[in-house]
């Protein structure tokens, strides 16, 4: 492309020697006419415009070998996230061809490739493949160069898999296009290829998925032993031809709507099939408005052949609450993903979350696999105790409801509560200080000072490792060392939730953190400072200061000038004291018969006019009062105004003077100590809060709830009642 740069048919010289081939060696049924005089304009003003395009490419910015460090692929990434974006705003026109990554990332985890021995033979198939990032997902997973395959139906849809497998560093992926079920292209002679590993996410209830085939006279003998699906109803369609794709150790996960698992007539025959035959090992219950192409709930129906004979049930997981609103999608957070990985792969019963269900329970249910049959999700209901209401006192049950927290405070049941008849008891001390109450008690106060020496003793074991990074490090792999080391340091803690503490250093991760260490991994220690230009309206640059990405200024006057802006502080407090009282003159004197009821504006020249016209007035001396009050205290907030702004100033400069001085062991302790582990304690310290104020708000609602007994409001009324007949009898309207 760049030797036809300046040349007047430059668009047709693309078209023909640079498109034409790649068009016809990848089949591809679309791509952009560069030789387009509507949207590229004629003669040289085309030449022109392809011209400079093709020298931005060439700038050594943007040269893209450079940004794929061995396991952190940049580019894919990016690729990746724009389309998820397109995605979410094609809606359901679109966004079928995508996968969200977090579910993708939980089935190539739950499917056990990781700690399976793996390499260039193992096979890895997605029969509706979209975009193909979920086999990239399991291929990522597996640690070692897997070989991928994949078909998919659109041929668009085909070439951006195809695109997608190159920019991850899978160029020899097979991606093929066409119909998977009328003509699966992954065959050996007459029969279906077989594979380790089968992921997908099929079209929902597809109404034409026996287009082009007779299921009663499949070659492929999908349907035989298990049954044909409904005409309108092609998700078993899809599930069985994973299971005939699979080799009889392999394993597979496949997304689908829920309707799989209760739906009656011939889905129910081929579910109880799948049943007798072991093949099913899980189902995991998904949130709803989870996937682009539409809002209904789905599940991941894994299944795995080699221990089929020996299954004696079904792992169920129901994590439809696991989610966090984004846009007008649901997604799910890291937390939620890595609960359900591993509540899974190590099979754990959590009450309304997890079970594994029996194959005799399945078939008193007549093979229903309705999550809801199983496990009781549906969160406990705070019932009103007719008894507590009738004769006040809160119910006993209630507070043992808290016994989570009187394991950990055993006083501090005796201490906020008393015994007041049998199974009720009322508040000990009084409602404004409950928290007080709760802080005070000295086995709270040394389970908080524990859950601080706990984060503590994480953060000197891991401070160093991090201090330790050097240029060219791995940021993908240091996240998920720091992580799970964070998430095994907090289990088994009472009362904080170790996933809820993941999710923080996630969210830091994506916010801050990750940045941070890709600078490090480009730059090593280095802080560099630079300005911080913008374009106005008019099109001119205007300078915005300066900033340095990886040690902020509040960093470097947090540690160095505390002094300073200790002083510049109270400068500013002092400056807001003043506003305000300024303020609350102009609000007092404002009004249509106040002092400054004829000024157009309250200003100092308008004031200060004001006060030599009533000048001699022996009537308007507390006008005049009034209008000096304003012109001193105007007067006090113009100087500290200019006070503030000298003190930013002078902390601006000394805070840039100080980034050339600072070693490579200042940076770190700044980066590491200063913003990376000073952030995550604070987060981590409000789950502490959250916990606190959890149950501060639980004691004040029981209290409020049962405070005034049913006697104590019919008495209340009575007098109500007793006092207003008196008014009315005193204005003469007795009966």
């Amino acid at each position: 492309m760049v030797a036809l740069k300046g040349q007047p048919d430059i668009g047709d010289q693309i078209n023909k020697k640079i498109i034409a081939p790649l068009v016809n060696a990848n089949r591809l049924s679309d791509f952009p006419d560069f030789n387009d005089d509507t949207k590229l304009g004629s003669g040289a003003e085309k030449k022109d415009r392809l011209t400079n395009l093709i020298a931005i490419f060439e700038n050594p910015a943007l040269d893209f070998s450079k940004n794929r460090a061995d396991g952190d692929d940049i580019l894919g990434d990016a690729y990746e996230f724009l389309m998820r974006h397109f995605a979410t705003e094609s809606g359901k026109s679109k966004g079928q061809f995508y996968t969200p990554a977090e579910v993708s990332r939980i089935m190539a985890q739950i499917l056990g490739i990781k700690n399976a021995k793996t390499g260039a033979d193992t096979t890895v198939y997605d029969p509706t493949c979209g975009s193909g990032s979920l086999i990239l997902k399991v291929g990522d997973e597996a640690g070692t160069n897997v070989t991928l395959y994949g078909q998919e139906k659109d041929a668009a849809t085909s070439a951006l898999a195809r695109m997608n497998m190159i920019l991850h560093n899978n160029p020899t992926a097979l991606i093929r296009q066409g119909n998977t079920l009328a003509d699966p292209k992954f065959t050996d002679g007459e029969v279906l290829k077989a594979f380790d590993y089968v992921v997908a996410n099929p079209p929902f209830s597809d109404k034409r998925w026996s287009t082009g085939i007779d299921p009663l006279n499949d070659k492929y003998d999908r349907f035989d032993s298990f049954g044909v699906p409904p005409t309108k109803q092609g998700d078993y369609a899809y599930l069985l031809h994973i299971v005939r794709s699979l080799k009889s150790t392999g394993k597979g996960a496949c997304i689908l709507p829920h309707g799989v698992l209760f739906r009656g007539n011939a889905e129910a025959d081929i579910r109880r099939a799948l049943v007798r035959k072991g093949y099913i090992k899980g189902i995991i219950g998904l949130p709803a408005n989870l996937f682009y192409g539409t809002g209904i709930p789905a599940c991941i129906v894994v299944i795995d052949k080699e221990d089929a004979r020996a299954r004696k049930g079904i792992f169920m997981i129901d994590a439809s609450d696991g989610f966090t609103k984004d846009g007008p999608k649901n997604r799910l957070r890291s937390q939620d993903i890595h609960k359900i990985v591993d509540v899974f792969t190590k099979q754990i019963e959590i009450s309304g979350f997890s079970k594994m269900v029996s194959f005799d329970l399945i078939q008193k249910n007549d093979f229903n696999l309705n999550l809801p049959r199983y496990i009781d999700s549906t969160k406990a209901e705070d019932r009103q105790d007719i008894e507590g209401h009738l004769r006040g006192g809160i119910p006993q049950v209630d507070v043992d409801a808290l016994q989570s927290y009187w394991d950990i405070c055993p006083s501090l049941n005796a201490s906020l509560f008393k015994p007041c008849r049998a199974g009720y008891v009322e508040l000990r001390v009084e409602k404004a200080v409950i928290k007080p109450s709760i802080f005070g008690n000295a086995e709270f106060a040394s389970f908080t000072t524990a859950m601080n020496d706990h984060f503590i003793a994480w953060r000197d074991r891991n401070a160093p490792k991090l201090k330790a990074l050097a240029q060219g490090h791995h940021p993908k792999e240091i996240i998920g060392d720091l992580s799970e080391d964070l998430l095994a340091h907090y289990t088994g803690k009472p009362l904080i939730n170790k996933y809820d503490v993941y999710q923080h250093i996630m969210d830091y991760w994506a916010e801050v953190m990750q940045d941070d260490c890709y600078l490090i991994a480009a730059d090593g220690w280095t802080a560099e400072t630079y300005r911080i230009i913008e374009t106005n309206k008019k099109g001119k640059e205007v300078d915005k200061g300066w900033t340095c990405d990886l040690v902020p200024k509040p960093l470097i006057v947090a540690r160095y000038f505390a002094a300073e802006q200790t002083t510049l502080d109270d400068l500013r407090a002092e400056l807001e004291s003043v506003s305000a009282q300024i303020a609350e003159l102009e609000e007092e004197h404002g009004g249509d018969e106040g002092a400054y009821a004829d000024l157009d504006k309250v200003t100092k020249a308008n004031v200060n006019a004001r006060i030599k016209e009533l000048k001699g007035d022996k009537d308007a001396k507390e006008e005049i009062a009034a209008f000096k009050a304003w012109v001193e205290l105007s007067e006090k907030e113009a100087a500290l105004k200019k006070a503030v702004k000298d003190s930013e100033a002078e902390l601006d400069v000394l805070a840039y003077a100080k980034y050339p001085k600072l070693s490579e062991a200042d940076i770190k302790t700044l980066v590491v100590d200063d913003k990376w582990m000073t952030t995550l304690n604070a987060a981590i310290h409000g789950e502490l809060d959250r916990v606190i104020q959890t149950l501060t708000q639980r004691v004040r609602t029981l209290a409020e709830r049962y405070e005034i007994p049913i006697a104590k409001l019919v008495e209340r009324v009575a007098n109500l009642e007793t006092k207003v007949n008196q008014h009315l009898e005193k204005m003469g309207f007795a009966w």
